[in-house]
């Protein structure tokens, strides 16, 4: 038998042998799916919000009929009322803007720093040994027991503030990082190296796509503790920002104002959220990944 016999099939004909099962797709099987997309969308008819949106009809309900006191839980449309109306006076827009200034500064200052020394500690040996250990005993001190030592450092101003959601961002980027560096399969970058591919073609083509979903992982991660930075940062010694807003509602048992800070931290915490998942949408369309049933 010839060469030419047992040679195996071309990369290109076996992405058209793909591309020709994916078009021809039983009638049955498309019908199927339909079928559990549908069932899924009638059964969670929100989606991941559905939860929370039916724990707020009942809290409405709960408040309306007297069983929830208003001082210390007052309903949904109370709260939505007080944030319409905090927003019309002009108190709560600037408060709301000062907090995403500060969010923004140190979200940026966070995710720099962690991921230049994420890559540095996952792709050379001497930045592991330069950054792991630090990254790894900052990870196990909680915001608001540094935040006692940065007053004493950089007293009560912005500085303070900016660092902690610095702070706050930058561990987990860079744990995250290092752990998806490492984590990609050295046989991928072996495959590479054996079909000529140099330094910077494994890192493009191999390393950096399987790095990625862990850098989103960690991305997220550093979204949610930068808004937990905020909160800290802006309960203590804030004379601006949604922290103050709710230190003076609470100075003032105003439950009301207390509750809409709340809200808009969440709503910030959702937005952050959805940009990863976004982001996951669109630069993880190469992977297919498990669906749920």
């Amino acid at each position: 038998m010839s060469q030419t016999a047992l040679a195996p099939p071309s990369v290109e004909s076996a992405r058209a042998q793909t591309r020709r099962r994916d078009v021809f797709v039983p009638s049955s099987d498309r019908h199927e799916s339909t079928l559990r997309r549908l069932r899924r969308r009638l059964s969670w008819p929100l989606g991941i919000y559905t939860t929370p949106v039916a724990i707020l009809i009942g809290w409405e309900a709960l408040a309306r009929i007297g069983i929830l006191e208003p001082t210390y839980a007052p309903a949904p449309s109370d709260i939505v009322s007080t944030g319409v109306t905090l927003f019309r006076d002009g108190v709560l827009g600037p408060d709301l803007s000062i907090s995403l200034q500060r969010a923004a500064i140190g979200l940026a200052i966070g995710l720099s720093v962690g991921i230049v020394t994420g890559v540095l500690g996952g792709f050379l040996r001497s930045g592991e040994n330069l950054f792991n250990g630090v990254a790894q005993i900052l990870n196990t001190v909680p915001l608001l027991a540094i935040l006692p030592l940065m007053i004493v450092w950089f007293g009560i101003d912005e500085l303070t503030k900016v660092l902690l959601i610095a702070f706050g961002a930058g561990v987990p980027m860079y744990l995250n990082l290092f752990a998806s560096i490492r984590g990609v399969d050295q046989r991928l970058i072996e495959m590479a190296r054996t079909t000529g591919a140099g330094k910077w073609r494994q890192i493009s083509r191999v390393v950096v796509p399987g790095a990625l979903p862990g850098f989103l992982v960690g991305l997220r991660f550093s979204l949610a503790y930068s808004i937990l930075g905020l909160v800290a940062a802006e309960t203590v010694n804030a004379d601006e920002g949604l922290g103050f807003l709710i230190t003076q509602a609470q100075t003032y048992l105003q439950t009301n104002k207390v509750f809409v800070g709340l809200v808009v931290y969440s709503i910030l915490g959702l937005l952050a959220d959805q940009i990863v998942r976004i982001l996951e949408r669109v630069l993880l369309r190469w992977r297919p990944g498990y669906e749920a049933t």
